[in-house]
Protein backbone atom coordinates (compact mmCIF):
# COMPACT_ATOMS: atom_id res chain seq x y z
CA UNK A 1 0.00 0.00 0.00
CA UNK A 2 2.04 3.21 -1.03
CA UNK A 3 -0.36 5.82 -1.52
CA UNK A 4 -2.25 6.21 2.59
CA UNK A 5 -4.68 8.74 3.54
CA UNK A 6 -5.24 9.12 7.15
CA UNK A 7 -8.04 10.82 8.78
CA UNK A 8 -7.61 11.79 13.00
CA UNK A 9 -3.64 11.73 11.83
CA UNK A 10 -2.84 13.11 16.02
CA UNK A 11 -4.99 10.40 17.41
CA UNK A 12 -2.60 8.05 19.36
CA UNK A 13 -3.75 4.73 17.42
CA UNK A 14 -3.43 6.58 14.10
CA UNK A 15 -0.42 7.59 14.95
CA UNK A 16 1.35 4.50 15.25
CA UNK A 17 -0.82 2.76 12.21
CA UNK A 18 1.21 5.81 10.22
CA UNK A 19 4.48 4.56 11.47
CA UNK A 20 3.89 1.30 10.10
CA UNK A 21 3.08 2.44 6.88
CA UNK A 22 6.30 5.18 7.33
CA UNK A 23 8.75 2.12 7.70
CA UNK A 24 7.79 0.67 4.61
CA UNK A 25 8.42 4.02 2.55
CA UNK A 26 4.61 4.66 1.81
CA UNK A 27 3.60 8.07 1.08
CA UNK A 28 1.35 9.86 3.55
CA UNK A 29 -1.21 12.44 3.31
CA UNK A 30 -2.33 13.62 7.26
CA UNK A 31 -5.58 15.24 8.30
CA UNK A 32 -6.69 16.70 11.82
CA UNK A 33 -7.38 20.07 13.44
CA UNK A 34 -4.29 20.80 15.01
CA UNK A 35 -1.63 22.34 12.11
CA UNK A 36 1.23 22.47 14.74
CA UNK A 37 0.38 18.66 15.63
CA UNK A 38 -0.02 17.28 12.08
CA UNK A 39 3.07 18.93 11.75
CA UNK A 40 4.85 17.02 14.53
CA UNK A 41 3.72 13.94 13.08
CA UNK A 42 4.60 14.52 9.86
CA UNK A 43 8.23 15.48 10.81
CA UNK A 44 8.24 12.36 12.64
CA UNK A 45 6.98 10.12 9.93
CA UNK A 46 9.59 11.39 7.54
CA UNK A 47 12.52 10.44 9.92
CA UNK A 48 10.82 6.74 10.27
CA UNK A 49 10.66 6.51 6.19
CA UNK A 50 7.37 7.41 4.74
CA UNK A 51 8.68 8.84 0.84
CA UNK A 52 6.68 11.85 1.12
CA UNK A 53 3.79 13.07 3.87
CA UNK A 54 1.58 15.97 3.44
CA UNK A 55 -1.24 17.86 5.54
CA UNK A 56 -4.32 19.43 5.88
CA UNK A 57 -5.71 21.22 9.17
CA UNK A 58 -9.66 20.49 8.73
CA UNK A 59 -12.01 20.80 11.77
CA UNK A 60 -13.38 17.39 10.86
CA UNK A 61 -16.75 18.43 11.94
CA UNK A 62 -17.30 21.18 9.40
CA UNK A 63 -18.90 18.30 6.53
CA UNK A 64 -19.27 20.97 3.96
CA UNK A 65 -14.89 21.27 4.08
CA UNK A 66 -15.07 16.88 3.53
CA UNK A 67 -14.31 17.64 -0.10
CA UNK A 68 -11.04 19.21 0.46
CA UNK A 69 -9.70 16.36 2.16
CA UNK A 70 -10.29 14.37 -1.23
CA UNK A 71 -8.90 16.83 -3.26
CA UNK A 72 -6.20 17.56 -1.39
CA UNK A 73 -4.96 13.34 -0.67
CA UNK A 74 -5.61 13.34 -4.63
CA UNK A 75 -3.28 16.21 -5.34
CA UNK A 76 -0.39 15.18 -3.32
CA UNK A 77 -0.48 11.03 -3.55
CA UNK A 78 -2.24 11.30 -7.09
CA UNK A 79 -3.79 7.77 -6.19
CA UNK A 80 -4.99 6.60 -3.13
CA UNK A 81 -4.55 3.03 -2.40
CA UNK A 82 -5.65 3.05 1.64
CA UNK A 83 -7.34 5.20 4.40
CA UNK A 84 -7.79 5.07 7.90
CA UNK A 85 -10.58 6.87 9.56
CA UNK A 86 -9.45 7.56 12.95
CA UNK A 87 -11.12 10.52 14.34
CA UNK A 88 -13.09 10.82 17.63
CA UNK A 89 -14.22 11.72 21.04
CA UNK A 90 -15.18 9.59 24.21
CA UNK A 91 -17.78 11.71 25.88
CA UNK A 92 -19.01 12.16 29.34
CA UNK A 93 -21.98 9.42 29.76
CA UNK A 94 -23.16 11.36 32.64
CA UNK A 95 -23.19 14.86 31.02
CA UNK A 96 -24.43 13.28 28.22
CA UNK A 97 -27.61 12.27 30.10
CA UNK A 98 -28.57 15.73 31.23
CA UNK A 99 -27.20 18.21 28.34
CA UNK A 100 -28.62 17.55 24.93
CA UNK A 101 -26.38 19.70 23.02
CA UNK A 102 -23.63 17.94 24.52
CA UNK A 103 -24.82 14.58 23.38
CA UNK A 104 -25.88 15.62 19.50
CA UNK A 105 -21.60 16.72 19.51
CA UNK A 106 -20.95 13.63 20.51
CA UNK A 107 -22.89 11.44 17.54
CA UNK A 108 -21.39 14.89 15.39
CA UNK A 109 -18.40 14.17 15.81
CA UNK A 110 -18.22 10.01 16.31
CA UNK A 111 -20.84 9.05 13.40
CA UNK A 112 -22.18 11.93 11.33
CA UNK A 113 -18.24 13.29 10.39
CA UNK A 114 -17.41 9.61 9.75
CA UNK A 115 -20.08 9.20 7.32
CA UNK A 116 -20.09 12.37 5.66
CA UNK A 117 -16.30 11.42 4.81
CA UNK A 118 -17.06 8.09 3.70
CA UNK A 119 -19.66 9.26 1.59
CA UNK A 120 -17.59 11.59 -0.08
CA UNK A 121 -14.59 9.04 -0.17
CA UNK A 122 -16.91 6.13 -1.67
CA UNK A 123 -17.30 7.09 -4.30
CA UNK A 124 -13.81 7.59 -5.27
CA UNK A 125 -12.55 4.31 -4.83
CA UNK A 126 -15.82 3.21 -6.51
CA UNK A 127 -14.84 4.25 -9.32
CA UNK A 128 -11.06 3.37 -9.06
CA UNK A 129 -12.34 -0.13 -8.38
CA UNK A 130 -9.23 -0.89 -5.88
CA UNK A 131 -8.31 -0.19 -2.25
CA UNK A 132 -8.95 -0.44 1.08
CA UNK A 133 -11.10 1.83 3.87
CA UNK A 134 -10.46 1.29 7.34
CA UNK A 135 -12.23 2.79 10.26
CA UNK A 136 -12.09 2.73 13.51
CA UNK A 137 -15.44 1.78 15.72
CA UNK A 138 -15.23 0.42 18.95
CA UNK A 139 -16.79 -2.74 20.82
CA UNK A 140 -19.26 -0.28 22.65
CA UNK A 141 -20.84 0.17 19.82
CA UNK A 142 -21.62 -3.83 19.93
CA UNK A 143 -24.45 -3.84 22.65
CA UNK A 144 -25.57 -0.52 24.73
CA UNK A 145 -24.39 -0.37 28.18
CA UNK A 146 -25.67 2.25 30.66
CA UNK A 147 -22.33 3.53 31.60
CA UNK A 148 -21.67 4.35 27.73
CA UNK A 149 -24.51 4.29 25.08
CA UNK A 150 -23.84 7.42 24.08
CA UNK A 151 -20.38 6.70 22.66
CA UNK A 152 -22.00 2.97 21.90
CA UNK A 153 -24.95 4.32 19.83
CA UNK A 154 -22.46 6.21 17.65
CA UNK A 155 -20.17 3.38 17.46
CA UNK A 156 -22.89 1.24 16.84
CA UNK A 157 -24.26 3.09 13.71
CA UNK A 158 -21.18 3.88 12.24
CA UNK A 159 -20.29 -0.07 12.47
CA UNK A 160 -23.80 -0.40 10.64
CA UNK A 161 -22.85 1.76 8.24
CA UNK A 162 -19.77 -0.19 6.85
CA UNK A 163 -21.49 -2.67 6.69
CA UNK A 164 -23.42 -1.76 3.97
CA UNK A 165 -20.75 0.02 2.35
CA UNK A 166 -18.55 -2.77 2.31
CA UNK A 167 -21.72 -4.61 0.40
CA UNK A 168 -22.02 -1.40 -1.85
CA UNK A 169 -18.05 -1.63 -2.76
CA UNK A 170 -17.33 -5.09 -2.84
CA UNK A 171 -18.28 -5.68 -6.21
CA UNK A 172 -16.15 -2.97 -7.25
CA UNK A 173 -13.42 -4.73 -5.73
CA UNK A 174 -12.63 -2.31 -2.57
CA UNK A 175 -12.46 -3.46 0.64
CA UNK A 176 -13.89 -1.93 3.64
CA UNK A 177 -12.65 -2.88 7.10
CA UNK A 178 -14.35 -2.33 10.33
CA UNK A 179 -12.14 -2.28 13.29
CA UNK A 180 -13.20 -2.50 17.18
CA UNK A 181 -10.99 -1.75 19.77
CA UNK A 182 -11.38 -2.57 23.20
CA UNK A 183 -9.95 -0.21 26.09
CA UNK A 184 -7.03 1.51 24.42
CA UNK A 185 -4.01 3.13 26.71
CA UNK A 186 -4.31 6.71 24.54
CA UNK A 187 -4.92 10.03 25.80
CA UNK A 188 -8.47 9.94 25.30
CA UNK A 189 -8.68 7.47 28.27
CA UNK A 190 -6.45 8.86 30.14
CA UNK A 191 -9.00 9.28 33.14
CA UNK A 192 -10.21 5.82 33.51
CA UNK A 193 -8.48 3.48 36.11
CA UNK A 194 -5.94 1.07 34.32
CA UNK A 195 -6.84 -2.72 34.60
CA UNK A 196 -4.87 -5.75 32.32
CA UNK A 197 -7.80 -5.63 29.50
CA UNK A 198 -6.43 -2.21 27.96
CA UNK A 199 -3.96 -2.23 25.04
CA UNK A 200 -1.45 -0.12 23.75
CA UNK A 201 -2.08 2.29 20.88
CA UNK A 202 1.30 1.15 19.41
CA UNK A 203 0.08 -2.76 19.58
CA UNK A 204 -3.75 -1.86 18.51
CA UNK A 205 -1.89 0.03 15.19
CA UNK A 206 0.53 -2.27 14.17
CA UNK A 207 -2.93 -5.10 14.18
CA UNK A 208 -4.85 -2.12 12.27
CA UNK A 209 -1.84 -2.28 9.68
CA UNK A 210 -2.01 -5.95 9.08
CA UNK A 211 -5.58 -5.78 8.85
CA UNK A 212 -5.37 -3.51 6.03
CA UNK A 213 -2.73 -5.41 4.21
CA UNK A 214 -4.70 -8.79 4.39
CA UNK A 215 -7.87 -7.23 3.48
CA UNK A 216 -9.87 -8.11 6.55
CA UNK A 217 -13.51 -7.58 6.95
CA UNK A 218 -13.92 -6.55 10.54
CA UNK A 219 -10.92 -6.76 13.05
CA UNK A 220 -11.39 -6.94 17.12
CA UNK A 221 -8.55 -5.74 18.92
CA UNK A 222 -7.14 -7.60 20.83
CA UNK A 223 -8.37 -10.60 19.34
CA UNK A 224 -10.37 -11.32 23.09
CA UNK A 225 -12.34 -8.59 22.87
CA UNK A 226 -14.74 -11.07 20.12
CA UNK A 227 -15.17 -13.37 22.64
CA UNK A 228 -15.79 -10.95 25.07
CA UNK A 229 -18.68 -8.93 23.08
CA UNK A 230 -20.21 -12.41 22.30
CA UNK A 231 -20.90 -13.10 25.73
CA UNK A 232 -22.18 -9.85 26.19
CA UNK A 233 -24.66 -10.26 23.27
CA UNK A 234 -25.69 -13.90 24.27
CA UNK A 235 -27.29 -12.22 27.37
CA UNK A 236 -31.47 -11.84 27.60
CA UNK A 237 -32.27 -8.30 27.60
CA UNK A 238 -33.94 -8.60 30.81
CA UNK A 239 -30.39 -10.27 32.98
CA UNK A 240 -28.49 -7.70 30.61
CA UNK A 241 -30.07 -4.38 32.39
CA UNK A 242 -29.28 -5.29 35.24
CA UNK A 243 -25.81 -5.66 35.06
CA UNK A 244 -23.46 -2.92 36.35
CA UNK A 245 -21.99 -2.43 33.02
Amino acid sequence: MENVLIVGATSAIAQETAKCFARSGAALFLVGRSPDKLQAVADDLSVRGASKVGSLAVDLTQTTRHPEILQGARAFLGRIDGVLIAHGTLPAQERAERDREYAADALEVNLVSPVSILTVLSSYFYEQGTGCIAVITSVAGDRGRRSNYVYGAAKGGLARFLEGLRARLAPAGVRVLTVKPGLVDTPMTAHLPKNLLFASAERVGKRIHRAMLRGQAVVYIPWYWRWIMLVLRSIPEPFFRRLPL
